[in-house]
């Protein structure tokens, strides 16, 4: 049984048009600069597991599709690159702090914006909707997900978008 995530990207960092063109519909999920989220990546996720890929700091932040889990996670190389913004002048090869996983692209949705997932009392226990929380890895239940889902089918979604939550 797979575990669901919402994983937060910067547009203008990775669009989910960006997942789109890549080869295979994957991408290394770089950048990650929080332990917690670390944390999720290294010990957490799992090949399978399903994410809800969202859009955030853009003018209208929100789900924009659904991703997988295709690689566990591996030491992000861009740590140890002085010319990255992610550089880490205290991480080493020996003992690199940050790791990232690889995702691949499952569907392209329509936005479910912020605003609307706000909206939805069944999301209301969601992280991504708890004040203060910044992290760009989170949880997401199995309700939460089957909201989402029963969102989507009703912004027109086909409804055997469905089958992406197993029994």
């Amino acid at each position: 049984m797979p575990s669901y995530w919402l994983m937060k990207s910067e547009p203008d960092e990775c669009s989910i048009s960006d997942v789109e063109k890549a080869p295979g519909r994957r991408v290394p999920w770089i950048g990650v600069r929080n332990y917690q989220a670390r944390n999720y990546m290294r010990d957490d996720m799992r090949v399978g597991d399903l994410a809800l890929f969202y859009h955030s700091s853009c003018p209208e932040p929100g789900i924009a599709g659904i991703a997988e889990v295709s690689k566990l996670a591996y030491p992000d190389a861009s740590q140890f690159d002085p010319k990255s913004p992610y550089y880490d002048p205290k991480s080493t090869r020996d003992a690199p702090r940050w790791v990232h996983v690889d995702v691949k692209l499952v569907r392209r949705t329509r936005l479910i914006s912020l605003k609307a997932m706000r909206a939805r009392p069944e999301l209301a226990s969601m992280l991504l909707l708890k004040p203060g929380n910044r992290l760009s890895i989170t949880p997401v239940t199995r309700a939460e997900w089957d909201a989402v889902i029963a969102a989507l089918v009703e912004l027109g979604a086909k409804s055997s978008i469905a089958k992406l939550v197993p029994a």
